[in-house]
């Protein structure tokens, strides 16, 4: 598990890109950071359906956040 810093930095991140995605009706939980610093993301809402989502996920919500938390080696969609 990633040290609480790093956790609150990231899920603050999240809540900063979260109006994006809720402007297209989706929305995305925070599941979790394991050992190699992967963000575990749920998206939910229209995002969970859309065939775009996996592009959301790479080039929007993992570029923001590893230009804000660099520690961030990847985001991952948990189901």
């Amino acid at each position: 598990m990633a040290d609480e810093a790093l956790v609150s930095k990231v899920k603050e991140t999240l809540e900063a890109f979260r109006p994006q995605l809720r402007a297209d009706g989706g929305d995305m939980e925070f599941i979790s950071i394991d050992s190699d610093n992967k963000v575990h993301l749920r998206l939910t809402g229209a995002c969970g359906d859309c065939p775009m989502a996996m592009m959301t996920l790479k080039m929007g919500v993992e570029r923001y956040l590893k230009e804000t938390c660099p520690e961030v080696t990847e985001v991952v969609q948990d189901e």
